[in-house]
């Protein structure tokens, strides 16, 4: 599917607010609610919106740790390793990375303890680098990026 201009807006519309009433979208990019929706149906079913989704606050859930976790794999089978973060929910992204390291691990964890027992599960794959984020200044959509 190629997308246009309207496609554009309508995907960075909705990034801000996947809860927007069709209607109110095609008020912003001035369409009737019924064909912005045959746009949002078409990006859909062509698996360009895969899901929506919720930011969650998650200091008030108590994830008060973030951590970023370089992994050094010590085998080149990385089908168990991958199964487990899967798995896992302390990792929140998972990313197998060129350079430094085999895969780099955002981890969301609200104790010490819990990190170490996360770190303790992935040291049969590997050695590690932690990294603990400080504070996070800036989070943001891609599509709201331009």
């Amino acid at each position: 599917m190629e997308l246009d201009n309207i496609d554009f807006q309508i995907l960075r519309l909705l990034s801000e607010n996947s809860r927007i009433q069709w209607k109110d979208l095609g008020v912003q990019i001035h369409m009737t609610g019924q064909a912005i929706g045959n746009r949002i149906k078409k990006l859909e079913d062509s698996g360009i919106i895969k899901a929506y989704s919720m930011i969650v606050d998650e200091m008030k859930l108590g994830l008060t740790y973030t951590a970023f976790i370089i992994i050094y794999m010590k085998t080149t089978n990385h089908d168990a390793f991958i199964r487990l973060m899967n798995d896992c929910k302390e990792a929140v992204e998972v990313h197998r990375v060129s350079g430094e390291g085999c895969y780099h691990i955002k981890v969301k964890v609200n104790s010490q303890e819990q990190l170490n027992l996360f770190l303790d599960k992935i040291l049969e794959y590997g050695n590690y680098a932690v990294h603990l984020s400080i504070k996070e200044i800036k989070q943001q959509h891609p599509l709201n990026a331009t």
